[in-house]
């Protein structure tokens, strides 16, 4: 069956855009000490704050030209971010943007303590969060992937939900030749798993027995080499070398993401403490104008507008 969405081409080589990636450590805790205030949260955020100021380009304001434009947070916004980025300096010389990942709930923090000029965040706001400004630039299907050679083309959401919590174990049953389900799962503080478990998992735990990987690139890669495996990922990431499965007996194309007829679809988001001014405003109307939409689409997303 042919992938229902586009292969994202993603960036090749060096980007004019700086990149870096937060370390995981921080955003778990991050993710953490949102549920335990007081001591871990002042841990939090000297460790996070302590990860971004130190990886330079994002303790200075975004008010002026000879300073970067810092964008920090989720790893599957992350690779739309750095187009968009590479695209916008381009056309505009003077504007340095650095682009970092560490997962959404770090680059939600990190907006909120003023450490970001932006934060990207691959989930919704929750609580406290929700007083930041959001920004919606695409619409995502959390599509779950499965290898080429597996006859499954369709799955419905309660059997998702006891394949990662463990209940069901072994590809047999679901009608398949039998073998164990080895699952492939996001990490604690991932926008992505934080989405899926909301969406998917109804207050389940996903079961410790699945394989944490840190980035929707290497799930699928995972995916990709192993015929009894089973993860998810961004629909922007799909590729031919995996299978995309359809939920309940609908594919995540364009359509059905934009509609959200398909069941897991999420927004992606920029947020920050105030509305944007200077460059960061001028960056987010390039990125919701007709050409930043255009490329988010182009690149595998669906736009906003």
């Amino acid at each position: 069956m042919p992938n229902p969405v586009p292969v994202l081409r993603e960036p090749q080589g060096s980007s004019p855009a700086t990149t870096r990636l937060l370390p995981r450590a921080a955003a778990a805790r991050v993710r953490g000490a949102t549920r335990r205030p007081g001591l871990a949260l002042i841990v939090a955020l000297m460790v996070l704050l302590g990860a971004l100021l130190g990886a330079g380009g994002c303790n200075s304001s975004s008010q002026t030209t000879s300073r970067p434009l810092c964008i920090a947070g989720s790893t599957s916004v992350q690779p739309f971010a750095e187009k968009l980025a590479e695209v916008y300096m381009h056309r505009r010389p003077a504007i340095r943007i650095d682009v970092q990942g560490g997962g959404s709930s770090a680059g939600i923090y990190a907006a909120t303590r003023g450490a970001a000029d932006l934060g990207a965040s691959s989930r919704e706001l929750l609580g406290d969060e929700k007083k930041l400004v959001e920004i919606p630039i695409a619409f995502d299907g959390i599509v779950v992937i499965v290898h080429p050679s597996n006859p499954l083309t369709t799955i419905t959401l309660a059997e998702i939900r006891q394949i990662f919590s463990g209940a069901v174990n072994n590809w047999s049953d679901l009608r398949l030749p039998p073998h164990a389900i080895h699952l492939i799962t996001r990490e604690e503080g991932s926008g992505t798993r934080e989405a899926f478990e909301h969406l998917v998992m109804d207050k389940q735990e996903i079961t410790p027995a699945a394989l944490v990987q840190d980035s929707n690139g290497s799930v699928r890669e995972i995916v990709a080499g192993d015929p009894h495996s089973v993860g998810y990922i961004s629909a922007g990431l799909v590729d031919d070398r995996v299978k995309a499965l359809a939920i309940d007996g609908v594919l995540p194309t364009r359509e059905n993401i934009k509609t959200h007829a398909y069941k897991l679809t999420r927004r992606f988001l920029l947020v920050g403490r105030a509305e944007p001014a200077g460059p960061s405003k001028d960056f987010v109307d390039f990125v919701l104008g007709p050409d930043g939409q255009g490329i988010l689409e182009t690149e595998g997303l669906v736009g906003v507008k």
